[in-house]
């Protein structure tokens, strides 16, 4: 089994950020949300991918380079205007030949990973081969879960037996609440599907045309699904979210400095070579390596990456990526600050702050 990850895009709902990095390699819990996939993908056996990029590839291919600090064998496969998950399937035609694959979205991340998932596809697919077993003998397997907004994702609409009956790509009115999340399995039959539809009214080669082909044409498509954690990376919200639960099962481990005028408390992790002066901070949250933190407070379901400067400062349930500086601001919360941004005092009435800054970026705030 071979493994497709998607990682182009324009990251339009993460801008500013996006203007100048890649929407795959933004972090939680100092890291990349890719990352995350990647691992989960090795963890489930498999050891060749390929990774669909587009305008940020060389970016894609610095963070990644050849896979094998994943234990996997990186493939790069060029997709000049992202025009659809099946479009990418088109394109990647060669490398996936008629082997089964996983397709995975390189922003979305699944607590628990997908090791389940990929032993029953292949289990299935077993059974289909040797014409053993009374398990369910599919030639594409998809991910659900229920949302509370299904109009803003793919849906599936289950049959009694639990299989999928039709899927809708963001319907207008939704036939069930079951959305799909973006990981899928898939056999070969998928090539001649997504060679056989046409374009959407979005003018892109919908995955869930292709799938509805396969239900159409007499393929069996099932469904898993998830109780689990699943969210899609893609908005400032759901990043923060992410990097909320993933901090939850953080482990303290203080290897830089932390003077006597300091304390930490609760899950924290703090980087070599990061320096806490006369500050406090409150678990769970990450500081990166070469960060320092001085007379402030850095609260609950932070991360905080390398070489950073929080200084007179209080920030918490934010998001602060390399390089960026925090100068006597009182609260900055629920924000996702970008690289090398700074945020500095201005004269004014104190307050709270919310900011989604792009990279190098200057705001001034009221101290």
């Amino acid at each position: 089994m071979k493994a497709l990850v998607l990682a182009g895009g324009t990251g339009s709902r993460l801008r500013p950020i996006t203007h100048t990095s890649a929407k795959q390699l933004v972090p939680v819990a100092n890291k990349p949300v890719l990352f995350y996939g990647l691992e989960a993908i090795a963890s489930a056996g498999i050891e060749e991918v390929a990774l669909v990029v587009g305008d940020t590839a060389p970016e894609i291919r610095a963070a990644v380079g050849d896979g094998s600090r994943f234990g996997l064998r990186a493939t790069y496969v060029p997709q000049e205007r992202p025009l659809g998950l099946a479009h990418a399937v088109l394109v990647a035609r060669d490398f996936l030949g008629d082997d089964d694959f996983v397709m995975y979205l390189g922003d979305n991340f699944v607590v628990g990973g997908i090791d389940e998932f990929v032993a029953s596809h292949r289990d299935a697919r077993t059974e289909k081969r040797t014409g053993t077993g009374t398990g369910a003998r599919t030639d594409a397997q998809i991910m659900l879960t229920r949302v509370k907004n299904p109009s803003a994702f793919g849906v599936a609409e289950l049959g009694p037996d639990g299989r999928v009956r039709r899927l809708d790509e963001k319907p207008a009115h939704p036939r069930s609440d079951l959305a799909l999340v973006g990981v899928y399995l898939f056999g070969p039959a998928v090539h001649e599907a997504v060679a056989a539809i046409r374009p959407s009214y979005r003018g892109e080669l919908e995955i869930t045309d292709a799938i509805q082909w396969l239900i159409d044409h007499g393929h069996d498509v099932r469904s898993q699904e998830i109780t689990g954690y699943w969210k899609d990376t893609g908005n400032v919200e759901d990043l923060l979210e992410v990097n909320r639960t993933i901090l939850e099962s953080v482990t303290a481990a203080v290897k830089g400095e932390v003077d006597e005028a300091s304390e930490v408390v609760g899950a924290v992790r703090i980087a070599p070579g990061a320096r806490v002066r006369c500050s406090r901070v409150v678990g769970p949250a990450v500081i990166g390596a070469g960060t320092e933190i001085s007379d402030s407070y850095v609260g609950p379901f932070t991360s905080v990456a390398e070489d950073c400067l929080v200084d007179h400062s209080e920030l918490e349930y934010s998001v602060v990526l390399a390089g960026a500086r925090i100068e006597g601001t009182r609260r900055v919360q629920a924000s996702l600050i970008g690289r090398a941004a700074r945020v500095a005092p201005a004269a004014g009435v104190s307050r709270t702050h919310r900011l989604v800054l792009g990279d190098h970026s200057v705001v001034e705030l009221t101290p």
